[in-house]
C-alpha cells in the first residue's frame, strides 16, 4: 500500500511523521503525471509546487484555515490531499473533478477560480469577513509571479496593505533563477526574519521607540538601512511599500525549511507576504526542459515525454489567423499585433519574428490591453488584439470606454468562440457575442471555415471603426486556401442553398453542421430548408432576412453563443422591428447555465448543437415524425 492510500485528507497527512513526507511528494507526482499523460491538463504548474502543497496542509488547519488558489491550474496536488485521490483519474473529463478549484467539489475549494489574479483580492475579502464574524482562521492566498502582471492582483494588494489583516500571500515564483549559494542565504535569513522572537522584538522595539522623542528619527534610519538591505538581496522593498512584511525567498522544493517557515508564519497577526521560489514541471525531467509546452498539455507518453497529437488533418483557426496576419502586416506597417501573454495559445509566435517591432505582449492584463490597442489606434495604427473569448470578458469596459465610444480602429481577434473542452465553464466562449453585440460602432463576423477566417480579418483590418472576428478552438475543415486576402461587403450573408419550407440562418461553426441537418431532413422527408452562412452578428443582413422572413414561415438560427442577447436575439429584435409577427423562430444556442467540461463534440451534443441535434429540433419545431 502507497502512504496516499492512507490518507484521505489533511488531517491524514498531519499525523504522518516528518520523514514519510518527501515519499509523498513522489507519490504525488507519480499520481499527477499518469492522469495526466491519460487526460491531458497543467501538468508543470502543479508539479512545481507539491513540496508547498504539502506544507500548506501540514501546518495549517485547512478547511478552517482558508487556501484560495490563483487560477487554480496548479492545484492538482491539493485535489489528491483532500479527499479526491480515487476521483482524480476522472480529471477534466465529462462528469469527473474539475481541473480547477470548486466550491460544488470540496470545502477545501474555497473558492472558484479558472481566471488569474482573483486570489488576493478574494483572499482580503475572506479576512474581513472573518473580522467581521470575530473567527480566528487564517487566510492564504497562492498566487504566481506570472499572475502578478494582472491589474487586480496589485488593486487587491494595495487594498490588503492599507487594512493589514491577519492574511498571507504567498509568492509562487517559478521564473527567478538564484545562485545556490544565495538561495542558501536567503532561506537563513527568511527563517530568521520568520520567527515569532524576532517578529516580537520588532514590534516592541518600534513601539518603544515611537515613544520617544528622539526614537522616531533613530526608527527612520532602522527602516532605511533594513530595506535598503531588503532591496538589494530581495524585492521586498515592493511589498513592504504596499504595506505587506516580506520573507523570503526560501526554497519551494525544501519541506523543512517551508514548514518550519510557514509554522512562524501562522503565529503572525499581520499581512505577510512569503515569496517561495520553485521549478515548474519539478520531478518530470520533460516538462523541467519545457515548462512552457507542459504548462497546459494535451495527453503524451510519459517514458519519452512525446505529445500524442490528436487526428491531424487541417490546421487550426489559430494556426490560419497567425499565418493570415502575417501576410497582411508585410503589405501593410501599420498593423500591430498584441496579445496577453498567449502568444502561442493565440497563433503570434510567427508574428513576433517576422515583426519583433510590431508585436506586443502586454502579461496577463487585458484591460491595459485593450486601451494600449486603442492609443495605437488614436495614432493611426491598425492594432489587433489576438484573445481567448473568455478572457477579453475582463476588459469589458476598456472595449466600450477605450475602443467603441471613440470609434477607434481595434479589431479583436477572439479565438477561442463556443465551447473549448476540458477547461470547462471559466473557458468556454459562450458570451461574446452577447456582450460585444449591443455596443454602437462595433462590426462583429463568425467564420463558417478557416478560409473565410482569412477574409473576415482583412475585412476587420480595413474598416477603420471597432471590428471583431470570433472563431473557434481546434481544426479548420482543410478548405483550400485563397492566397489574395480580399474584404466581405460588411453586413452581407451568404446564401448556400434555398428551400422552400423552411430557412436556417447559421452563424459560424454551425454552417456545415446546418448543411449536413438540412441534406438528412430532406432525404428522410422530402423536406427542403433554405440555409444561410450569416456571417455578420452586426450588422445584419436585413435586406436578405427580411427577403427570406417574408416567403418563409418557420425560421431557425443557430449559434455557438449564449441565448440570452445572441445572433437569435438579433433576428427577433429585427423581425420585430417589421412587424413580421407571422413568423415562427426557433432559436438553437447555449442555455441560460454554465456548460461544465468536456470534450467539444460531447459537450455539442449534450446541447443539441451537433448535426443529429439539429435535425431533432428542427423535426419537433416543424412537426415532423421522429
Amino acid at each position: 500500500m502507497s502512504i496516499l492510500d492512507t490518507i484521505n485528507s489533511p488531517d491524514d497527512l498531519r499525523l504522518l511523521p516528518s520523514s514519510q513526507l518527501p515519499a509523498v511528494a513522489a507519490e504525488l507526482r507519480r499520481i499527477i503525471i499518469d492522469t495526466c499523460a491519460a487526460n491531458g491538463g497543467h501538468l508543470a504548474p502543479s508539479l512545481g509546487v507539491v513540496e508547498l502543497t504539502i506544507a500548506l496542509h501540514r501546518v495549517f488547519e485547512t478547511p478552517n484555515d482558508k487556501i484560495i488558489w490563483d487560477v487554480g491550474h496548479q492545484a492538482y496536488a491539493h485535489k489528491i490531499l483532500t479527499g479526491r485521490r480515487d476521483s482524480f483519474s476522472t480529471l477534466r473529463t465529462l462528469g469527473g473533478i474539475s481541473g480547477f478549484p470548486k466550491r460544488h467539489e470540496s470545502a477545501y475549494d474555497v473558492f472558484d477560480a479558472g481566471h488569474s489574479s482573483t486570489s488576493i483580492s478574494a483572499a482580503t475579502g475572506f479576512a474581513a469577513a472573518r473580522d467581521l464574524d470575530g473567527r480566528k482562521n487564517k487566510v492564504l492566498a497562492v498566487i504566481g509571479d506570472g499572475s502578478m502582471t494582472g491589474g487586480i492582483a496589485f488593486e487587491g494588494i494595495n487594498h490588503a496593505g492599507e487594512l493589514n489583516k491577519d492574511m498571507v500571500i504567498i509568492l509562487n515564483d517559478n521564473e527567478m533563477s538564484i545562485a545556490e549559494n544565495v538561495g542558501a542565504l536567503s532561506n537563513f535569513l527568511s527563517r530568521t526574519a520568520s520567527s515569532e522572537f524576532v517578529h516580537r522584538l520588532k514590534k516592541r522595539t518600534e513601539s518603544f521607540l515611537n515613544r520617544l522623542d528622539m526614537g522616531k528619527g533613530v526608527l527612520q534610519v532602522a527602516r532605511k538601512m533594513e530595506e535598503s538591505f531588503k532591496g538589494l538581496f530581495t524585492p521586498g522593498m515592493l511589498f513592504e511599500a504596499f504595506g505587506f512584511e516580506y520573507i523570503g525567498p526560501i526554497n519551494g522544493h525544501d519541506l523543512p525549511a517551508l514548514i518550519e517557515t510557514l509554522e512562524n508564519v501562522r503565529k503572525f497577526d499581520n499581512a505577510v507576504l512569503l515569496h517561495v521560489l520553485t521549478k515548474k514541471g519539478k520531478g518530470y525531467k520533460p516538462a523541467e526542459d519545457a515548462p512552457s509546452l507542459f504548462h497546459g498539455v494535451g495527453p503524451f507518453e510519459i517514458e519519452t515525454g512525446k505529445v500524442l497529437k490528436g487526428k491531424g488533418g487541417a490546421a487550426s483557426y489559430t494556426a490560419i489567423f497567425g499565418s493570415a496576419l502575417c501576410k497582411l502586416a508585410a503589405e501593410d506597417d501599420r498593423i500591430i499585433a498584441i496579445t496577453a501573454a498567449m502568444p502561442d495559445g493565440t497563433g503570434l509566435t510567427g508574428f513576433s519574428k517576422e515583426f519583433p517591432e510590431r508585436f506586443f505582449d502586454v502579461g496577463i492584463a487585458e484591460q491595459h490591453g485593450v486601451t494600449f490597442a486603442a492609443g495605437l489606434a488614436s495614432e493611426g495604427y491598425r492594432p489587433v488584439f489576438a484573445v481567448y473569448s473568455s478572457f477579453l470578458q475582463r476588459a469589458y469596459d476598456q472595449v466600450f470606454h477605450d475602443v467603441c465610444l471613440q470609434n477607434l480602429p481595434v479589431t479583436f481577434a477572439i479565438d477561442r468562440g463556443g465551447v473549448v473542452g476540458s477547461d470547462g465553464p471559466t473557458h468556454h466562449g459562450a458570451f461574446d457575442i452577447s456582450y460585444l453585440r449591443h455596443l454602437p460602432n462595433m462590426t462583429l463576423m463568425a467564420p463558417k471555415d478557416e478560409n473565410e477566417l482569412q477574409h473576415m480579418l482583412a475585412t476587420a483590418i480595413s474598416l477603420g471603426s471597432p471590428a471583431a472576428v470570433r472563431y473557434p478552438r481546434g481544426n479548420g475543415y482543410g478548405v483550400a486556401l485563397d492566397q489574395n486576402l480580399d474584404t466581405i461587403p460588411v453586413g452581407t450573408a451568404e446564401l448556400l442553398q434555398e428551400g422552400r419550407d423552411a430557412v436556417i440562418l447559421a452563424l459560424g461553426t454551425m454552417v456545415y453542421p446546418s448543411l449536413e441537418a438540412a441534406k438528412s431532413i430532406k432525404e428522410q422527408y422530402g423536406i427542403t430548408l433554405t440555409v444561410v452562412n450569416s456571417r455578420f452578428v452586426k450588422p445584419l443582413d436585413e435586406t436578405l432576412i427580411l427577403e427570406l422572413a417574408r416567403k418563409h414561415k418557420y425560421i431557425i438560427s443557430i449559434e455557438e453563443n449564449a441565448l440570452q442577447g445572441g445572433f437569435g436575439t438579433a433576428l427577433l429584435e429585427l423581425l420585430e422591428q417589421h412587424d413580421l409577427h407571422g413568423v415562427q423562430v426557433l432559436r438553437l444556442g447555449y442555455p441560460d447555465r454554465y456548460i461544465p467540461q468536456g470534450e467539444q463534440h460531447e459537450l455539442r451534443a449534450m446541447l443539441g448543437l451537433d448535426t443529429t441535434g439539429i435535425v431533432a429540433s428542427i423535426c419537433n419545431f416543424l412537426s415532423l415524425p421522429r
